[in-house]
């Protein structure tokens, strides 16, 4: 393998029934950030059975960052399959040699990433939380020869017990697959422009196809947190499910949302889809309250990028305070009732 072959950022624009997921946008804003110390260009590889929607697609890509569009079409691709769609990404790789390749931490990707990189022979760090372009290793080493301009991933590691920076220095691409909320996306440039290129490494289903009998579509009426713009999460001090019933009261006063912590869901408290943290979802709102949460590792990887964190513990020793911007020491009981009936207030006098 030569790597100086291997050249650009590549993003993996991930899409279900022709829509592109967001994650896709959050990947592009990254990997511009990444091609810029490279000198290199950010190409979208976009998967799927595109008949009429394929420049709208396209469109979007190069508005959110993309300078190249590359685009794998075939009936095979109309629904996510591991095999046909592994194909499809390696064989780009195997054509176009990307130095970079990044997947978005979703339940799809985080069955092709592994997969692809396996097919390609080259590593792949899982669930990142950063990215960057420096040196590795980091610390220049006697006898260890320091390579330059290299991928350095970081995530949680040893049960969010520490962070690991993680590099690929003698395989390419560089692969690595990034939680959604994670990456910030960039605004969106009206106008933009982006090559396209249809490729198709052609399709011959094998013993490894599944065949999908029937599609079946659940409309949930559990809230994305992902995008609530003032969370009030509740942890294990919040004492019981129906204790809960505080959380919302205040959430529904901030025009707010409620989420939670992994010990919350342990409990069977609330669902799984309101977890925050390193095994639930990341979020970055304006406003995050963090009520009985002590602040463990895990849980605060999933929100330390909000603009504003409020934590509420008896425990004036609990971790979350490190992160807090505000922080309350006292009986959570006492102080969110009080706190809800003042915003109460505020916005009666305003009305």
């Amino acid at each position: 393998m030569s790597l100086e072959d291997y050249k650009g950022v590549y993003i993996y624009a991930q899409q279900v029934d022709n829509h592109i997921d967001n994650i896709a946008f959050e990947l592009l804003g990254k990997a511009k950030d990444l091609a810029k110390p490279l000198d290199t260009k950010v190409t979208a590889v976009l998967v799927g059975y595109f008949k009429d929607d394929k420049d709208k697609l396209t469109s979007q890509l190069a508005e959110y960052g993309a300078d190249r569009v590359i685009v794998v079409s075939d009936p095979e691709l109309e629904t996510y399959r591991t095999e046909p769609y592994a194909h499809a990404l390696a064989s780009v790789i195997n054509e176009y040699k990307p130095e970079i390749f990044l997947v978005g931490a979703t339940a799809i990707g985080r069955d092709l990433g592994p997969t692809v990189s396996a097919r390609v022979h080259t590593g792949l760090t899982a669930d990142c939380t950063s990215l960057d372009i420096g040196d590795f290793p980091m610390q220049p080493k006697e006898g260890v020869e320091q390579k330059h301009n290299q991928l350095l991933m970081t995530r949680p590691a040893f049960g969010g017990n520490t962070i690991a920076t993680i590099a690929c220095p003698d395989n390419r691409p560089q692969m690595s697959t990034v939680r959604p909320g994670v990456m910030q996306k960039i605004a969106p440039i009206a106008g933009a422009k982006a090559e396209v290129i249809d490729y198709n490494p052609g399709f011959t289903p094998n013993d490894r196809y599944v065949k999908i009998e029937e599609v079946v579509k659940a409309v949930s009426d559990v809230v994305d947190i992902q995008k609530a713009k003032i969370l009030v999460s509740g942890g294990r001090g919040v004492g019981s499910a129906e204790n809960f019933k505080i959380l919302e009261d205040l959430a529904e006063a901030l025009g707010g949302e409620v989420s939670c912590s992994r010990a919350v869901v342990d409990n069977g408290w609330k669902p799984k889809d309101l977890q925050v943290g390193q095994t639930g979802k990341t979020v970055r709102p304006k406003i995050y309250f963090a009520i009985g949460i002590s602040g463990a590792i895990q849980h605060v990887a999933g929100m330390e990028e909000s603009d504003l964190i409020i934590a509420i513990n008896k425990d004036e020793s609990a971790p979350i305070f490190d992160v807090a911007d505000i922080g309350i020491v006292g009986d959570l009981n006492k102080i969110v009732p009080k706190l809800t009936e003042d915003i109460k207030a505020e916005l009666a006098k305003k009305a």
